[in-house]
């Protein structure tokens, strides 16, 4: 099993895993429970356990974060300086990306091809963040010609950034790094089911010179989670996860008045016209169903199709879908690998038995032991039904079909979510009056699931509070501050 696998890789799950808190890259927990047994998806088994933080660890963790922001270690060093350490920390996930890449096959099932591209991308997401702390102008106030008065954007203190499952070391850098380049100290709770690149990440971030005690990671379940929320020396809660986790994080957070940014579930409308490139069209919106399995917040599973061209379309779909490969991770020629959990695996399975559609492709159980989900296309699916209305958040489309433009924006409105959604039409005007009256965050025309760091990235409705990337991330990870000078 392990003889594909780096010598790092290796090490770190052939040996007990820690925390890392402070400078100590393996620390032990406060009180030691019982640990969390991280499960190789692909197969079911066992692949290493860790520390379950508990409220004792969370809070040497938020102090340790407290006492490196009051001291400046961090958040004072000059600009260049910042931004040098965010550099070397992209250095590093390019220099270990096939270490991290394994990881990520290894605790999410990601196909092995994926992995380091997914580290890349967190290494450019750092890149992108290293050229902010230099950039954070405030402004000169309009005030009384006898006041000088002037606006500063500050760190806001503690973040503690919440992460998913389902592409977590990406995740981590979303988070991470736009907290650090603002200044602030973080401690970063990964998912209970796939901590392992986040301790990974830790390490390389010390490694770059990141100052002690201003990035810290606890592995953990929900109660870990809850602790952070609720405590007090936490400023900013980032989380990126379940709506209805999210509802809970906001409660919490209302305790001690404390900023919440939240990225949520989706159920992303995807509409295609009869005039648009069909087979683009088919394309994207198979590939953004079959994204790591469907493990994807902004994936399109709800598609829109205008009725003379609903078969044609459902007919590209499936035709390229019945040539993927379901499989283990490290499985040659793997195009989707497993989801995440025997429990999620269930979840998707509990919306398939006697689901109310017709299936074009896919919806029989594949065999185990791994957690596998054929790639599934259901036509004639109700707008209002479970099947078009909840996150499934697996290899699952919903095709529904619609007559008139007026139709289409009404059924792609028609949901609790907002995260995105997508357009296909060669008429420009129709394009524009759709990007600017569909209730979605991002809007995609002519494509689906690009993604730009320069861009701002967030939800409307159900699907989140606040926005990352762009320069909305300021806003989000700073604190204004108003300076007036009598002169």
């Amino acid at each position: 099993m392990t003889g594909h696998l780096t010598p790092l890789v290796r090490d770190l799950i052939g040996s007990p895993a820690g925390f890392l808190l402070d400078d100590d890259p393996a620390a032990a927990p406060a009180a030691p429970g019982e640990p969390l047994t991280v499960l190789d998806p692909s197969y079911g088994t066992p692949l290493l356990e860790v520390p379950a933080a508990g409220p004792a660890d969370v809070d040497r963790a938020a102090g340790l974060a407290r006492a490196a922001f009051a001291d400046g270690r961090w958040r004072s060093l000059p600009h260049p300086a910042k931004s040098a350490v965010l550099h070397r920390i992209a250095d590093l996930i390019e220099r270990h990306a096939a270490d991290l890449g394994q990881l990520e096959s290894l605790d999410v099932g990601i196909p092995a091809p994926v992995g380091p591209h997914l580290a890349h991308g967190a290494a450019e997401v750092f890149r992108h963040y290293a050229g902010w702390p230099g950039r954070l102008y405030g402004d000169a106030n309009p005030t009384a010609p006898d006041v000088h008065s002037y606006t500063l954007r500050q760190p806001i203190g503690v973040v503690a950034a919440i992460v998913p499952w389902n592409m977590p070391l990406l995740m981590a850098a979303f988070k991470i790094a736009p907290a650090l380049a603002a200044g602030n100290s973080v401690v970063l709770k990964p998912a209970e089911q796939t901590p392992l690149s986040a301790l990974l990440l830790g390490r390389l971030a010390l490694e770059a010179g990141l100052p002690p005690g201003v990035l810290s990671i606890l592995t953990g379940d929900g109660t870990a989670g809850a602790a952070l929320v609720a405590h007090p020396e936490v400023d900013l809660v980032a989380f990126t996860g379940s709506t209805a986790t999210g509802r809970e994080i906001q409660r919490a957070a209302a305790g001690t008045v404390k900023r919440v940014l939240l990225e949520l579930g989706g159920k992303s409308p995807n509409i295609v016209f009869a005039d648009a490139d069909l087979d683009a069209a088919a394309a994207a919106a198979g590939d953004t169903a079959w994204q790591n399995s469907g493990q994807i917040c902004f994936a399109g599973t709800r598609l829109l199709v205008e009725r003379s061209v609903h078969d044609a379309v459902v007919a590209r779909i499936v035709e390229r879908a019945r040539a993927l490969t379901v499989g283990p991770a490290f499985a040659p020629g793997t195009d989707l690998g497993p989801l995440v959990s025997a429990e999620q695996l269930a979840k998707v399975r509990g919306y398939l038995d006697g689901a109310a559609a017709d299936v074009a492709l896919g919806g029989d159980p594949l065999p185990g032991p791994g957690y596998f989900a054929a790639p599934t296309v259901l036509t004639g699916v109700d707008n209002r039904s479970a099947l078009a209305q909840e996150e499934i958040f697996g290899p699952v489309l919903a095709v529904i079909p619609f007559d008139t433009p007026a139709e289409a924006l009404r059924l792609a409105n028609d949901t609790a979510y907002g995260l995105a959604a997508g357009v296909w039409t060669k008429d420009v005007g129709r394009a524009h009056a759709f990007a600017r009256d569909l209730a979605a965050g991002t809007v995609w025309v002519n494509t689906y699931g690009l993604h730009d760091f320069a861009a701002p990235s967030g939800g409307a409705r159900q699907s989140g509070l606040g926005r990352e990337h762009g320069r909305e991330w300021i806003h989000s990870y700073t604190e204004a501050k108003a300076v007036h000078v009598q002169l």
